[in-house]
């Protein structure tokens, strides 16, 4: 493995941080409104087929919140709307003034976009953006760009699109800005920095909306790995739907006096 020492003595550190984050009050609130809704689509939902619709499509929308009101539909990415483009900015603030590069990913490719123009405010200058919908010829020019050009300060790419087969070992930081819930996949992603000709110490920021149905999931695959590959893989949540009505409340209820306090 890269990190024994026996094998690889001059691999850098690999260290892993919660970035805890707050829900502005559109989230919180829209956060709850989603919860209500779905407690009364649960019970009354007929088949299981169209149940397991609904708690797909709810646990989607419940994320998209999380990441920010206009997610799912809106046009204003104010990032007082947002805790987590709150810390995204603090953070990236922390890495231009150390004159350092980060990666951010993310699971939704129509966020790609907020994030960038959220990141070109911070340092000053562009990044780039890789997706699905990026040309394979085109994926090879943006990490030759990233890995030689020292004035590109961040990359920004869906998870599925640049989580496997690109070296990026030009930065230090890798952000998850919102989660898989599945480690392997956001290991595979935070190799790209770290791996092979990596020079510095990469730091790993995982962002976690307290209160949430994010920090309950964190709290699950922090206890027992193995019950969140079990639980959560072969394609994401699908086996979120064979809980029970109330597991599936707990699970998304959202607790405000946590989910209003502010990160540290």
């Amino acid at each position: 493995m890269k990190t024994d020492r026996r094998v690889i003595a001059d691999l850098p550190d690999k260290t892993e941080v919660k970035a805890w984050c707050s829900l502005s009050r559109k989230q919180a609130a829209l956060y709850q409104n989603t919860v209500d809704n779905f407690e009364r689509l649960l019970e009354e939902s007929g088949d299981d087929m169209s149940r397991r619709g609904l708690v797909l499509s709810t646990l989607m929308r419940l994320k998209q919140i999380c990441n920010h009101t206009a997610h799912g539909g809106g046009s204003d990415w104010a990032h007082g709307d947002s805790g987590k483009f709150e810390r995204l900015a603090d953070i990236a603030t922390t890495v231009a003034s150390r004159q350092e590069k980060m990666l951010v990913f993310t699971q939704f490719t129509e966020i790609i976009e907020p994030l960038s123009m959220l990141l070109t405010g911070v340092f000053g200058r562009p990044g780039l953006a890789l997706s699905g919908a990026t040309a394979v010829a085109k994926r090879k020019d943006l990490v030759a760009r990233f890995q030689e050009d020292e004035h590109i300060p961040f990359f920004v790419l869906s998870l599925k699109a640049g989580g496997s087969g690109l070296t990026l070992t030009a930065a230090s930081h890798v952000v998850h800005f919102d989660r898989w819930w599945n480690p392997a996949v956001e290991n595979q992603a935070t190799d790209r920095a770290f791996r092979i000709g990596q020079k510095r110490n990469v730091l790993v920021h995982k962002f976690v909306c307290r209160g949430t149905i994010e920090e309950r999931i964190d709290e699950m695959i922090e206890a027992k790995q193995h019950m969140a590959t079990q639980l959560l893989g072969g394609g994401g949540e699908v086996n979120l739907t064979k809980m029970g009505n109330r597991e599936l409340l707990n699970l998304v209820r959202l607790d405000l006096s946590s989910a209003m306090m502010e990160p540290v």
